[in-house]
């Protein structure tokens, strides 16, 4: 065999295996181009990894439901929620309120003249026993915009000045908290009404401290539809004596609705001890007055507060006046008697 016959021999033994490669389209055929994927071993995507392996051993742990939350997990626990409240003296102020800052002035006075025979009721005297739950004191008016919660507000801040008397203030009108919106309270916290609608809740885990030592604030809490029903209830009786009698110290004054516009403050009044009844001089009619006091129970001390009555010296200055004595024992006769 020539030279060349054996080249050529030896050239179409060479060519086989990589026509064999090139066929089998495998990585050893020189310069040929595989996608990433076709690279991977075919016995790595067949056969799960140790780690897969493992993972799909472990027995899967069965599904667990949330309980509902509880009351005291939405509500807060005391130690988490913040139970104090600053106080806006520079509002208040500018509101024409009497507050702690300024003991002399012409409105402290006023409202010392306005407290006393409320204490005297509250201790009794020489004269005339105490009041039975004499220090639950509610103070409303007949109709809206008449001044009672600039009075409720006023006069417990000037109890609160009393040296051996603290204040729970009682925002009780559940409807509009007005009270506590002025005073600076939460808008979502809680208060009288969660104390109602759960009996395990203690007035304790809600009352919020303020910037004045003795001064103390129970917020409304939340709407409800039922309020009526919540505010007649026996858990209401309960917490009212509750609140009487576990501090002889404490005065108790609530901000009601007004009489002739819900029923809720007629229900109030059941509880009461004393009532003051604000009446806004040439404003409040004289028959929404008497039909006003009607809703009061005959067995309770109502004083009446003449709130706006313009001094001729300053027309624009606060004058007040207390008329003391049981509804039916004065007061019904001298609004008749002035209605002619």
């Amino acid at each position: 065999m020539s030279i060349i016959e054996k080249a050529v021999n030896a050239l179409g033994k060479g060519s086989k295996p990589g026509a064999d490669a090139e066929k089998s389209g495998t990585a050893d055929a020189p310069g040929a181009t595989v996608p990433r994927a076709e690279q991977r071993a075919p016995d790595r995507q067949k056969q799960p990894s140790d780690k897969a392996k493992a993972r799909e051993s472990k027995p899967t742990p069965p599904e667990t439901t949330r309980e509902e939350p509880r009351l005291d997990e939405l509500l807060e626990p005391p130690r988490e929620r913040s139970r104090y409240v600053k106080l806006p003296f520079r509002s208040l102020r500018e509101r024409g309120m009497l507050t702690p800052q300024i003991p002399r002035s012409a409105i402290a006075e006023e409202y010392r003249t306005i407290k006393r025979p409320l204490l005297t009721n509250i201790e009794g005297d020489s004269i005339t026993p105490p009041i039975p739950y004499g220090n639950l004191i509610m103070v409303t008016s007949a109709l809206e915009g008449d001044g009672k919660t600039f009075s409720a507000i006023s006069l417990a801040l000037s109890i609160a000045m009393e040296q051996d008397k603290t204040v729970l203030f009682v925002d009780a009108d559940t409807a509009k908290a007005e009270a506590g919106r002025v005073l600076g309270v939460p808008q979502d916290a809680p208060g009288l009404i969660e104390l109602l609608e759960h009996p395990g809740m203690a007035p304790e885990d809600l009352i919020m401290d303020t910037n004045v030592d003795k001064f103390r604030i129970l917020p409304a809490g939340d709407l409800h539809t039922h309020a009526n029903e919540l505010l007649a209830s026996a858990r209401m009786r309960q917490l009212m004596m509750q609140l009487s009698e576990e501090n002889p110290d404490r005065v108790i004054v609530f901000d009601s609705p007004p009489l002739l516009l819900t029923t809720e403050a007629a229900v109030l009044a059941g509880f009461m001890g004393q009532v003051v009844f604000i009446v806004s001089a040439d404003m409040t009619p004289q028959h929404a007055v008497t039909q006003a006091i009607e809703h009061i129970g005959e067995d309770k001390m109502v004083g009446l507060v003449l709130n706006r009555a313009r001094r001729r010296s300053n027309p624009y200055h606060y004058d007040y006046g207390y008329g003391r004595g049981p509804y039916g024992y004065g007061v019904r006769e001298r609004l008749k008697a002035a209605e002619g």
